[in-house]
């Protein structure tokens, strides 16, 4: 039969005579043969597969070759032995060389006749070896390709143990390394695309199976990438492998690369550029995503010498890449990152203005939905870039005339997007060629610079600014030959006010000012800094008050002696309350307020009271289920989710002495989570043994009248604060121990605003714990913020008593929004006054970017308020508060909301929109708007400032001495502010002569 075939294959006979010869031949291996016949058969269809002069002789092969293994498997068993194997993989057939990959369809055809056979084993063990060997000789992607595809369908051939599949897999990617293209056709490079696409699919496999393989190959990968070598250049084929990597490692990798100190800088240049020309690989996914967060990395280590190099090197690559529609959108996102954040000098965007309008044109020919969707992109991008360089019209003018076609951002939006991407505000130790002199802006106000991820403190600093009334009282202190932080905070504000640069840099201020535990450099709390810096300035007053009344009496004591008196006399003034407001604080005077808390014991009715002091409060988001239940909420279960912890930070003088209440623990542990923290917790019923039927079922008709003021999915401030002071059933295991009943006893517990401060500061509480990733995360949902805020303030005469008797159910409406509380109360606690409604204005918003505290961006929205507000408000507030809230519960449009409108329009240009550096103009609506355009944009601090009955502040501008409301300087800060206002001056002069 073998004779036959052989002579058959080479005749010449026609080839369909042959067809049917061949079926006959393929047909008869049914037939017992000796082994002398079946290795004859073998071995002819052998030499056919490897060495047939043609692709018929080839295929027929084949099929002999699987026909008589299938039906003689013990024969071919033998014949497909080990050495077989090893003399083809190292010393090929004939001509054939091993690396041939003819070679490896070969023993993969053999090793699907044999799977069943104990030998299998045996060529299973030699192939781990071989793999090995072959990828570590670097072959070509054809042959690299069969390797792999050969794996893959026999995974036990892979290398096994730890340390095999290592090096299998970095010898594996410096394999990869070395591939390139063997032509330029789209055939050959199709072919060659599905090559890389084959090796990179194993490798991932390998890392899915041994994930311990994935951070060595990722160094390995950077190692390679990385290399100065100039005689070997890297094939951006390696781009294949990034789709490949979990974006969950993206935040550890890019840290651990741009923080190793063993990484040099032009290690870094090197394989940035590389990664960057991965972006001319096609179907390459998430390449893109790791360039620009290596270049975020790079900005917030301040590498900005690489970031300037690369992006001058690299900018036109990028923009080419936009030419091909595969790559385009990677280039894009690259390109808009890499422009939007090289904002010191135009050099980066002048070096593709040329090319831009050729792409225009090209993308209008195009006429493609993708073309055009792009072009919309690239526009907004370009007009960005065109703002912030502007003065330059001959470049522009071309551009102009090409895109006018297409819709221009408004100018707030080109603002925003500008402020929020430069890098070069993300320290304070920028080298020289990044300084860009320039005057104030358009709005007059002075930007702070980042000093190196301090946005979180420079925020707070232009909000307190812009607390008009407590910057003039500040200003107005007279502090010379003090070294205290409110003269440092002077200082500030004496810059921020006068200083003829674009932004200042509170240096000084913020290493005094930096709480201990606060890690230079790193992102940090903007409420947490905000609650020390006021608690630091609050200390410091009241302890050089009682220094200097020690010095004052006790003239005759020693330094020493002195200082201990003060230091006592300071420790009795914050045991006891503030009788006058000569004797508060600044702090106190702008920022202090007082909450009453009341616990009433269900089953006695018998109630004790706490007053504290406060300077904000901090709102919990209210879960969804209590949207549904928002009569007296239920605390029967211990756990506390972080996300609804409710807090009233109090002032240091207050913290000591104010942790129980009649030895009650309400917060369990919670109160190292959050100062003076009220858990709620939640559940459908007070669970109470002492409470009657008829109570609980008066408990459920305030939830259903409840369930009616729910009117919209967005929560609105007003909502928080109501859902802050309503009142709280303590049961289960957190009852009230009651020492008249002297024991554990169901218990309502409710806090009421007795005092209401100058300027209301509100902290949403958005970050909750999560213990799988160790992180805080964020609460992203939207708050209406109200313009007008109304604080209901409870001054009673006189405390409650115990009381006794039946239960009433009473609701008292505290404010114009949809979720109010409802008020459960003893029927005997006739208070002596009801609550007034104290009108605040909104002052201030600070804004968090990000998903968690721990990362991010800090800005704030601000605007001058004063004790009478904008013009007209008092008037208004004073009507506002002749409608019966109850007659407006339900009205789709309140009062609130009417002035809120009123008062937006007739003051353009009020609002500014502080980033650092950068000061801009912008409006209440984009305040309001900031979280539906950006969902990771949130207000996070609010200040509002209270309007007073006398609709102005009181102050000594009459005497001219005030300019713009504010007091005149000390002698030594105006002095220190003309020294550098002239140096301002110079500098620009010296930067004008290096230009001309």
């Amino acid at each position: 039969m073998d004779k036959i075939l052989e002579g058959l294959v080479s005749s010449s006979h026609p080839l369909q005579l042959k067809r049917v010869i061949v079926r006959r031949v393929v047909e008869s291996a049914e037939t017992p043969l000796s082994q002398a016949q079946c290795r004859a058969m073998f071995a002819l269809s052998t030499r056919l597969v490897l060495q047939g002069p043609d692709p018929f002789q080839r295929q027929v092969g084949r099929q002999v070759l699987e026909a008589y293994g299938r039906y003689h498997r013990a024969e071919f068993e033998a014949f497909f032995n080990r050495g077989l194997v090893l003399g083809l993989l190292q010393r090929g057939y004939g001509q054939l060389s091993g690396r041939d990959p003819a070679i490896l369809d070969y023993i993969q055809a053999g090793l699907r006749l044999i799977m069943s056979c104990p030998s299998v084993l045996e060529l299973f063990e030699l192939l781990q070896v071989e793999a090995l060997r072959l990828v570590c000789e670097r072959p070509a992607p054809p042959l690299c390709a069969r390797l792999c595809q050969l794996l893959g369908d026999f995974p036990q051939c892979l290398p096994r143990g730890r340390k095999l599949s290592l090096a299998f897999c970095q010898q594996l990617v410096r394999s990869i390394a070395h591939f390139q293209s063997q032509g330029s056709r789209e055939a050959e490079l199709r072919l060659y695309v599905s090559q890389v696409t084959q090796v990179s699919g194993l490798l991932r496999s390998v890392w899915k199976a041994e994930p311990d393989t994935l951070l060595p190959s990722l160094q390995e990968l950077f190692a390679v990438i990385s290399a100065a070598d100039t005689s070997f250049e890297p094939s951006v084929a390696l781009a294949s492998l990034v789709q490949h990597i979990p974006l969950q490692m993206i935040t550890v990798l890019i840290r651990s690369l741009t923080t190793d100190p063993n990484v040099k800088d032009a290690s870094m240049t090197q394989a940035l550029c590389r990664m960057i020309d991965w972006l001319s690989w096609p179907l390459a996914q998430h390449v893109e995503t790791w360039v620009i967060a290596l270049l975020k990395g790079l900005a917030a280590v301040q590498k900005f010498t690489i970031l300037i190099d690369v992006t001058l090197l690299k900018i036109e690559l990028v923009f080419n890449r936009l030419w091909f529609p595969l790559v385009r959108p990677g280039a894009l996102a690259v390109l808009s990152h890499m422009l939007l954040s090289f904002q010191h000098s135009p050099e980066a965007f002048h070096l593709i203005v040329p090319h831009v309008v050729s792409l225009v044109h090209s993308f209008k020919r195009d006429g493609l939905p993708s073309s055009t969707a792009f072009l919309m992109q690239l526009t907004e991008l370009i007009h960005c870039m065109m703002y912030h360089y502007s003065g330059f019209p001959e470049l522009y003018e071309p551009i102009l005339e090409a895109i006018k076609e297409l819709p221009k951002p408004n100018e707030e939006k080109i603002k925003l997007i500008l402020s929020q991407s430069a890098w070069t505000s993300q320290s304070s130790s920028l080298p020289s060629c990044l300084s860009r002199l320039s005057g104030k802006s358009e709005t007059g106000k002075t930007g702070l610079i980042n000093l190196g991820n301090t946005c979180y403190m420079n925020s707070v600093i232009q909000a307190l600014f812009m607390a008009t009334d407590f910057r003039r009282h500040v200003l107005s202190l007279n502090l010379n030959g003090c070294n205290s932080l409110m003269r440092k905070l002077q200082h500030l504000f004496a810059f921020l006010a006068h200083t003829q640069r674009e932004a200042y840099a509170p240096r000084i201020f913020f290493e005094a000012s930096r709480p201990p535990w606060f890690t230079p450099r790193s992102q940090q709390d903007c409420s947490e800094y905000l609650r020390f810096l006021l608690d630091r300035l609050h200390e410091e007053e009241r302890t050089l008050r009682a220094l200097s009344s020690a010095k004052t009496a006790e003239s005759i004591m020693n330094e020493e002696s002195q200082t201990q008196e003060a230091v006592h006399k300071a420790q009795l003034s914050a045991e006891a309350p503030c009788t006058g407001s000569e004797e508060r604080t600044l702090i106190e005077k702008m920022f202090g307020g007082k909450l009453k808390t009341s616990i009433c014991c269900l089953n006695c009715k018998s109630t004790s009271q706490k007053e504290e002091a406060f300077t904000d409060l901090s709102l919990a988001f209210c879960p969804p289920a209590s949207l549904e239940n928002l009569g007296p909420k239920c605390m029967e279960h211990s756990e506390v989710k972080d996300d609804y912890v409710v807090q009233s930070n109090t002032l240091a003088s207050n913290a000591a002495e104010e942790t129980t209440l009649n030895n009650l623990e309400v917060n369990g542990g919670c109160d190292t989570i959050m100062n003076e923290g009220t858990i709620k917790n939640f559940s459908a019923e007070p669970n109470s043994e002492n409470t009657t039927n008829s109570e609980l079922n008066k408990v459920q008709d305030n939830r259903d009248i409840s369930q009616r003021l729910v009117g919209k999915n967005t929560p609105s401030v007003t909502d928080l604060l109501n859902y802050f002071l309503a009142p709280e059933i303590l049961s289960g295991d957190n009852k009230y121990y009651c020492e008249k009943c002297a024991s554990l006893q169901n218990a309502e517990k409710t806090m009421q605003i007795i005092e209401e401060p100058e300027y209301l500061i509100l902290t949403l509480l958005r970050f909750s714990y999560d213990p799988k990733c160790h992180i805080r995360r964020k609460i992203l949902d939207n708050v209406s913020l109200p313009l007008v805020l109304e604080l209901p303030v409870k001054r009673a005469a006189s405390p409650l008593a115990v009381v006794s008797g039946g239960w009433s159910v009473d609701v008292e409406i505290s404010d114009i929004g949809e979720n109010l509380a409802k008020k459960l109360k003893p029927s005997g606690a006739d208070e002596v006054t009801c609550p007034q409604l104290v009108p605040y204005m909104l002052s201030s918003v600070v804004v968090h970017s990000g998903v968690s505290s721990e990362s991010g961006h800090y800005y704030s929205y601000a605007r001058n308020v004063t004790g009478s507000g904008p013009s007209g408000l008092c008037h208004q507030s004073k009507a506002l508060s002749l409608v019966s809230p109850q007659n407006n519960l339900l009205a789709e449009e309140s009062p609130c909301t009417v002035v809120e409108n009123e008062l937006d329009t007739e003051m353009p240009k009020e609002w500014f929109l502080f980033n650092d550096s950068r000061v801009t103009f912008t409006s209440f609506q984009s305040v309001q708007k900031i979280t539906s355009r950006f969902p990771k944009d949130t207000a996070y601090v609010l200040f509002y400032k209270k309007q007073n009955n006398t609709c102005g502040f009181s102050t000594n501008s009459a005497n001219r001495l005030w300019v713009n409301g504010d007091p005149p300087l000390q002698k030594d800060l105006m002095d220190a502010i003309t020294k550098d206002n002239k140096l301002y001056l110079q500098e620009v002069e010296k930067e004008q002569v290096k230009v001309t």
